[in-house]
């Protein structure tokens, strides 16, 4: 039961009773919120002032008014009203008691499953299959993830699709580069060898296309043909420098670019480029090397995602399922008049005098936003869904709505299309999170840095916590499997949490230290939490079924009462992180529960509690504590352990 919802049902035969315009209802009923502060009750209702506007009234009189049609029900106190018409409502005792006792014995823990299941696309991760999955690739990877957990734990038929760069630019280039520039040795060795060989030939065919192009634009440009006679080094720094101004290094995104005009000579970029549409062509030769690489590629990035304790993806399209369609996708476009004719030959879709979108180049190939609209189709034909959630960083923002744009003007209007965008990971300095040669951090590195600090912080805390004269099981019993286990929870808990807990659409600071902070809105302080209650339950000796089963409560000290309203709100933060697709208010609400039960952990002797009634009431709200930690956590995709 969402007890805010709840709540609403209650003010919504008052409001209708009272509001000249039943389209104002929904904004009214949204007014109703959790209380900022306790003192004031459990919910607030600031929707009188704005109905005061559209009666004419003054808002506490309005708000009385609303008090009064109330219906009978055995939920609420009644209500009171102050200030400027905020009318205060706290639950009653009896119903709190009740609630609780329904979830006592409830899997589920008071969540209801959706009353419309709908199938849901998620769209995530993504990477080029090129080269090792880095830093970029973690907000994709979890948010999807825990979409696609808390989804399903509503009873909605989730699809993950994993839709991998593996057939485009990149391979051209890495083709080219394999074939000029491979060091033998190195691609001989493992499959962790030959994937950075074909890094680093993908990154020094780039740059030289991107060098050549620089200065190719910055001679024709800026060249001073005396001074190239009388200084050529001297000069070609010159228009490089100025070159710059004019170009960036080719970019994966540049097949949607339109170009003003004839490109610049490159032999490099042609080459490659040559070298992918043999490659599309179905060239034997590059077809083969195309097969060679992929394994390898795909092995690597499977490890990541397995230490990354992701559920493995239910498909892995990649861009080479979709070549086959491309020319299909854009006759079709054409036949509904969603396209026109651009420059030599090109077809583009026109959104606005300066926003087109490249369907179809000059030579005839096709663009990123060719295969994303094979792949909505696909999509949709295939899986049927009602949404499709694409989890992909704010820089892509211009393309997606251009995408769904013209999906809807394909005819494709009956499914929702979602840019559930993300910000970007920094490092402590507040710039995107490098590696100290200034190269992108490698996820697989940073990962298991983390597993490793976590082993140390476990290790760390356990003999303080020694040495402090707590009672902690001998160092001896943790046998080294249950030790890895632990470092890998704690580690990688505290990397997923860290990113999670944020908003989704700001930057955020990667920072081991405060990831794996003992305190505070941490996953290692909500897997302590979690330990703890089983810690309790283990030395009362406690036969969880029976606590769970007709339990005597006591809910008489302000601690317990706010600790079992935090516990009934859980079906509220499931509801929210869906609402906006953003999972950061499940850790909220963790946040704040975690901080209920260390107050009620204070104020509340639990195994020597006055009465055996009163240990029962208060080893049954333990007991809750830690299966909602548990699932809330398991939802985000992040592990607990049963003694820290």
């Amino acid at each position: 039961m969402n007890l805010l919802s709840h709540v609403r049902s209650l003010f919504a035969p008052a409001l209708e009773a009272l509001v000249p315009d039943r389209a104002a209802l929904p904004a009214l009923l949204n007014a109703i919120k959790p209380a900022a502060d306790a003192k004031n009750g459990d919910y607030q209702a600031n929707c009188a002032m704005a109905l005061a506007k559209q009666l004419g009234q003054k808002p506490p009189d309005v708000a009385k008014a609303i008090v009064a049609k109330l219906p009978p029900n055995d939920v609420i106190e009644e209500p009171t009203v102050a200030g400027p018409g905020f009318i205060n409502i706290r639950l009653k005792t009896e119903f709190l008691a009740r609630a609780l006792r329904d979830i006592a014995t409830d899997e589920r823990l008071g969540v209801e499953p959706a009353a419309q299941p709908r199938t849901f696309v998620i769209d995530l991760s993504g990477p080029n299959v090129a080269k090792p999955l880095h830093v970029g690739h973690l907000r994709s990877t979890i948010i999807g993830d825990a979409l696609a957990r808390i989804l399903r734990f509503l009873g909605h038929t989730v699809v993950t699709d994993n839709h991998l760069g593996d057939w485009g630019t990149q391979f051209g280039m890495l083709i080219y580069g394999y074939r000029n520039f491979l060091d033998k040795k190195k691609y001989a060795g493992s499959n962790s060898d030959k994937v950075r060989e074909l890094a680093r030939l993908y990154v020094l065919v780039r740059q030289l296309a991107g060098t050549i192009d620089i200065l190719s634009r910055g001679y024709t440009h800026f060249r001073d043909e005396a001074a190239f006679a009388a200084n050529p080094i001297a000069e070609l720094t010159r228009v490089y420098v100025n070159g710059l101004k004019r170009a960036a290094e080719p970019d994966e995104g540049e097949d949607d670019v339109v170009a003003s005009g004839p490109p610049a000579p490159n032999p490099i970029a042609d080459s490659y480029r040559a070298e992918t549409a043999k490659l599309h062509a179905g060239d034997a030769d590059n077809v083969r090397l195309w097969k060679e690489f992929m394994p390898p590629c795909m092995e690597e990035i499977h490890k990541v995602y397995k230490k990354l304790e992701v559920i493995p993806f239910d498909h892995e399209y990649g861009e080479s399922h979709y070549q086959p369609m491309l020319a299909g996708v854009v006759e079709s476009l054409q036949a509904a008049g969603v396209c026109e004719a651009g420059d030599g030959g090109s077809v583009i879709i026109r959104f606005g005098p300066e926003n087109v979108a490249l369907v179809r180049k000059r030579d005839g190939a096709f663009t990123y936003t060719t295969t994303d609209l094979a792949t909505i189709k696909f999509r949709i034909e295939t899986f049927k869904p009602d949404a499709m959630l694409y989890v992909v960083d704010f820089r892509q923002s211009q393309h997606f709505a251009n995408l769904f744009e013209a999906s809807r003007r394909w005819g494709y209007t009956g499914v929702e299309l979602e840019h559930v965008k993300f910000g970007s990971v920094l490092g402590k300095d507040g710039k995107p999170l490098k590696t100290r040669d200034g190269g992108t951090t490698e996820l697989m590195v940073l990962l298991e840095r983390a597993v490793e600090l976590g082993g140390h912080l476990f290790e760390m805390t356990y003999w303080q916590r020694k040495a402090n004269g707590h009672d902690v099981p001998d160092w001896k019993d943790y046998s080294e499997d249950e030790k890895r286990n632990i470092a890998s929870a704690v580690g990688i808990g505290a990397v997923k949490y860290a990113d999670l807990s944020q908003n989704r659409t700001t930057d955020y600071k990667f920072d081991f230290e405060k990831m794996l902070a003992t305190d505070g809105n941490t996953a290692t302080y909500m897997q302590y939490a979690y330990a703890r209650c089983r810690s309790i339950l283990r030395k009362g000796g406690v036969d969880e079924e029976a606590v769970r089963t007709n339990p005597p409560l006591n809910l008489g000290s302000a601690a317990e009462r706010a600790l079992v309203i935090q516990l009934l709100r859980f079906p509220e933060a499931i509801d929210a992180a869906v609402a906006d697709y953003s999972p950061h208010a499940l850790t909220g609400y963790l946040w704040d529960l975690a901080k209920s039960f260390s107050g009620f952990f204070e104020a509340c002797p639990v195994l020597k509690a006055e009465t055996p009634e009163l240990r029962a009431s208060r080893l049954l709200l333990v007991d809750l504590v830690g299966r909602t930690i548990k699932q809330a956590l398991n939802l985000l995709g992040i592990r607990v352990v049963e003694r820290m």
